[in-house]
């Protein structure tokens, strides 16, 4: 039987707290922790190694600065890049990181051609488009994560709000990874019961308001970094469906091919992930207001990638 491979690259916050669940919950055989600051990757490798005698998990784990070590990998989760600092829009950061993802992608595709990619690098929608377009590999196999993390802060929101167990509350946010992501209430539920019916429509915008801003309340408060706990935990829940075919209904930033009317673009939408990847995405009923809205937030992406294409 074939081990199980993953590689993360970029061994910043995110990337080794990604690492740290995903051995804690034995999610592959091996792991692999990549960063151009070797002596970074290396430790917290052999931190995480160390770790494993009283977690009891049995993943090998390495740092390393050569993308050799990556070869057949199963999934790869793409972290790198500049991170957003106060004051800093996403849409700053394209143009540093989409030269940052495009080699990486180069050396994935080369590495790992039959691998499944989760991209977290910023501006999301946009990252995840180069790295589609530079690997070149079918959009199942492309996956941004974006939708599975603005959806677990508006949860979070709405169950102090009530007061309520988080099991209780299922939230879904759609479209771009940014000021024009498109939280859903009416698809939010809390106990079965849609939240519109429990929070008054003023405290569910200011909790709509939260949510689209929910990166940047977090920069500001770090002040030298930004929100990796939750990343984390969001690329992990992905991943397992991923690698135990659990075939989990996630919002993703995943390709549209004519679904909710949106062609050739990473847009956040709900996907069904399991072993084939991005196996199908999912198409709600939208209301006219919540159409126009995800138009808006595509129109929002197009921009960028339109941008981007012109670096690669």
């Amino acid at each position: 039987m074939k081990r199980r491979k993953i590689t993360i690259i970029g061994a910043g916050n995110v990337g080794g707290t990604t690492a740290q669940r995903l051995v804690e919950k034995e999610l592959a055989e091996e792991l692999v922790l990549l960063d151009i600051a070797k002596d970074v990757a290396v430790g917290k490798a052999l931190d995480l190694a160390q770790s494993a005698p009283i977690y009891g998990y049995d993943t090998q784990i390495r740092g390393t600065d050569n993308y050799a070590e990556t070869e057949g990998s199963d999934l790869v989760v793409i972290t790198s890049g500049v991170p957003r600092k106060p004051g800093m829009s996403r849409d700053d950061l394209l143009s540093t990181n989409a030269k940052i993802v495009k080699s990486v992608a180069e050396q994935v595709a080369a590495r790992s051609p039959e691998a499944m990619v989760i991209v977290v690098s910023n501006p999301l929608d946009a990252m995840t488009y180069v790295t589609y377009k530079v690997t070149r590999f079918p959009r199942e196999r492309v996956i941004g994560m974006a939708g599975v993390l603005d959806s677990a802060r508006m949860a979070t929101f709405i169950a102090q709000e009530l007061r309520v167990s988080i099991q209780a509350v299922r939230a879904i946010v759609m479209g771009g990874h940014g000021d024009s992501m498109i939280p859903l209430p009416r698809y939010t539920t809390v106990g079965g019961v849609s939240v519109t019916e429990l929070i008054s429509k003023d405290r569910l915008d200011a909790i709509v308001r939260r949510t689209r801003d929910g990166g940047a309340e977090i920069v500001k408060l770090l002040k030298t970094g930004s929100a990796y706990y939750a990343p984390s935990a969001a690329i992990v829940e992905m991943a397992e469906s991923i690698l135990k075919d659990k075939k989990k209904i996630l919002p993703c930033a995943a390709l549209c091919k004519g679904e909710y009317g949106i062609q050739d673009l990473f847009v956040g939408v709900p996907a069904r992930l399991g072993n084939g990847g991005m196996e199908a995405i999912e198409e709600f009923h939208l209301t006219s207001e919540e159409t126009a809205g995800l138009r808006k937030s595509a129109d929002a992406v197009r921009e960028l990638c339109a941008v981007v294409d012109r670096m690669i």
